[in-house]
């Protein structure tokens, strides 16, 4: 190919795209829009306030744990856990799988397992596992433990929660007393 048919193939090519702009340039000439001078939709934003007062209401959410855990039973806990089961075992000297054997769990020290290995954020949260932890790690545990291991997405009915709470509980040595 010589570069006399180069450059006929670059002028056609600049030949198109002058053409598509200057049929934009005309068409915006002949169909002219006039635009309102008021937006048809008005956003009024508030000011500094509206950042404040959603500070203020992050509202702890205070859990009374006794009539959570008289709403669920140990038969329907066995049941819901059976979603945690691919990842954990709950019998007595049960092997850690992808998460930590949970036998005896209720009452243990967070990340104490001595034969797993916990994620950084499990390890550092220095709380033992009581019924108002348990609860609201199995409610959402990404966002209760900011940077766990744990990829489930948790259990959203209280009566699930509770039910796995007493299951756990009545799968140990030493059960807490309940509330």
């Amino acid at each position: 190919m010589d570069s006399f048919e180069v450059n006929k193939i670059i002028a056609a090519v600049l030949l198109v795209a002058l053409i598509v702009i200057g049929i934009g340039k005309i068409s915006d000439i002949a169909f002219h829009v006039n635009k309102p001078e008021n937006s048809a939709y008005k956003v009024e934003l508030e000011k500094n306030n509206s950042i404040e007062k959603s500070k203020t209401k992050e509202i702890v959410e205070k859990v009374d744990i006794a009539a959570l855990l008289a709403s669920g039973n140990v038969d329907h806990g066995e049941k819901v856990f059976k979603k945690c089961a691919a990842c954990h075992l709950v019998n007595k000297g049960g092997e850690n799988k992808i998460g930590p054997a949970l036998y005896g769990v209720l009452g243990r020290k967070v990340a104490s397992k001595a034969d797993y290995k916990y994620s950084k954020a499990m390890a550092a949260y220095d709380k033992n596992w009581t019924f108002e932890e348990m609860n609201g790690y199995l409610k959402k545990p990404q966002s209760y433990i900011k940077g766990t291991k744990m990829a489930f997405a948790g259990l959203r009915k209280e009566k699930d929660r509770a039910s796995v709470i007493l299951y756990l509980n009545q799968n140990s040595d030493n059960p807490l007393p309940l509330p």
